[in-house]
């Protein structure tokens, strides 16, 4: 009883703070909390994170599946949804083959995404990823207005202890896959417990297989054992087969539910010398429930079909100013623009998982999904709401999968991720006749410089002239050119970023 205690108390405890990582807008409690990402399976691995990796195979091999009962956010949360619908209906589980088919066809897509570099699918499939898009889509909206609740009440204190921010949709896309993993999970979670997390996941395939092996786990005493099926009707994992006194390890997630339920004694955690006592039956040759089986395999494969798909709608941009305005929009880039610290586009697609924890912690609202196919909810830059503040690094030192690494304020001023473009027809200087200078004047690395129209007439009016060689990209003078709906001035985008 006392090992699922701690695990519930472990696995609620590095939920909830794990969840405020993407709900902190500030980017303060990164500095503290930020190795909870880090631990993470997948953005460990796609990090080279070493030690990570290894530590989490090892704690597999030792004791089963951790990874997925405690550490994996996603997992935790259908065991939410799953405990409370038990609370309703108790002992609602049984044992079901596995789709076997499905897990491992799942994983070698995943692998195949992987090796192609199309990071969008691998993102879809990564379960921290997933809960990622749920914390910051669903969950961060309702935080932030909770927030701009206090800051409109401290006010009317004249206290500064809160302040407002903006809440957005940064893309409807990534929204709709948000609500459809959220819903459909929690549909899956409500009737079946973790079908998911033993058909789908990728993660839980790959750990399953070490599982296997495992030092410790449970184990069924025959001798003990009444027949009764309480471990199987409360096993989520739908593993244990009371009959044959058989515990698919494969799929077993080691919550000790089992063992917390078995009155006899007869389901017991523990290592080899223990299980050498334990001889499971002959199997009958009854056959397996076949309508349980059949709505699994249903419902699996219209959750693989329904998280790949999303609607994608054009976003309506609002100028950085205090009045709703004629909006910006983005325009054509030919490279997209990914954030300083990911080194080039093809390095930030191949290891971005698309959590979105760096659009979380981005106060400029500079950072948001993609709608690219090839890009699908990746975040990249764009600068309708503001531009990439040269002494923030934020984005970079919450990064957990190495698609940003960590720079300081001094590498980031010297990273060109970018070169503006002026739009000469587009410049209210040329189309209005007026001056202007607003893109010079904001410049941070004074990039920008005002030179005459005319060289023949000192006194016309002056254009602006970039070089090359000192802008950044940052995209002030983009986000600070009047001109509506799109900039006179823009930045084009570099596949591989340099350092001027």
């Amino acid at each position: 009883m006392w090992l699922r205690q701690f695990r519930v108390i472990t696995a609620g405890l590095y939920f909830g703070l794990i969840t405020l990582l993407f709900l902190d807008f500030t980017g303060s409690l990164h500095h503290w909390l930020g190795w909870l990402a880090r631990i993470q399976l997948l953005p460990a691995l796609l990090a080279l994170n070493v030690g990570v990796v290894v530590g989490l195979l090892t704690l597999t091999v030792l004791f089963g599946r951790i990874y997925c009962s405690v550490i994996c956010p996603l997992e935790v949360y259908q065991d939410v949804v799953s405990w409370v619908h038990g609370k309703q209906k108790r002992n609602r589980f049984s044992y079901s083959p596995a789709l076997t088919w499905l897990r491992y066809g799942v994983l070698l897509l995943g692998i195949v995404a992987f090796i192609g570099g199309i990071g969008s699918v691998v993102a879809l499939l990564d379960p921290y990823g997933a809960y990622g898009r749920i914390a910051s889509n669903l969950m961060a909206p309702v935080y932030q207005w909770g927030n701009n609740a206090l800051a409109y009440l401290a006010g009317r204190m004249d206290s500064y202890a809160f302040y407002s921010v903006d809440v957005w949709m940064k893309n409807v896309a990534t929204f709709v896959v948000a609500v459809l993993t959220f819903g459909i999970l929690a549909v899956l979670a409500w009737r079946h417990g973790r079908t998911y997390c033993n058909t789908i996941c990728p993660v839980g395939t790959v750990l399953g297989l070490l599982a296997k092996i495992a030092l410790f786990r449970p184990v069924i005493l025959p001798e003990k054992c009444s027949q009764c099926g309480l471990c199987a009707r409360n096993c989520k994992a739908s593993c244990i087969d009371h009959k044959t006194h058989t515990i698919d390890y494969s799929r077993c997630v080691t919550c000790f539910d089992c063992v917390a339920k078995c009155h006899q004694g007869a389901l017991v955690y523990g290592g080899p010398k223990l299980r050498s006592q334990a001889k499971p039956l002959e199997k009958t040759n009854r056959g397996p429930d076949q309508g349980d089986s059949s709505r699994r395999n249903f419902l699996s494969i219209a959750t693989f079909f329904a998280l790949a798909t999303a609607i994608k709608a054009e976003e309506n941009k609002v100028d950085g100013g205090l009045a709703v305005i004629t909006g910006k929009k983005i325009p054509n880039r030919l490279t997209p623009l990914v954030p300083p610290g990911s080194q080039s586009a093809s390095n930030f697609t191949l290891h971005c998982t698309a959590c979105q924890l760096c659009v979380s912690v981005c106060s400029n609202q500079v950072l948001r999904p993609s709608s690219s196919l090839t890009k699908w909810m990746q975040p990249e830059m764009s600068f309708e709401r503001g531009y990439c503040r040269p002494e923030c690094t934020k984005c970079s030192e919450v990064c957990p999968a190495g698609a940003i690494l960590s720079i300081t304020t001094a590498e980031k001023s010297a990273i060109q991720i970018g070169h503006a473009v002026w739009i000469k027809e587009n410049c209210i200087v040329n189309a209005q006749d007026v001056s202007c200078g607003n893109c010079a004047r904001h410049c941070p690395v004074g990039a920008i410089q005002m030179v005459t129209k005319d060289a023949s007439r000192p006194d016309s009016l002056k254009i602006p002239v970039v070089d090359l060689e000192r802008c950044i990209g940052c995209g002030a003078c983009e986000n600070l050119c009047p001109v509506r709906p799109f900039s006179a001035i823009y930045v084009e985008g570099h596949e591989r970023h340099r350092v001027v």
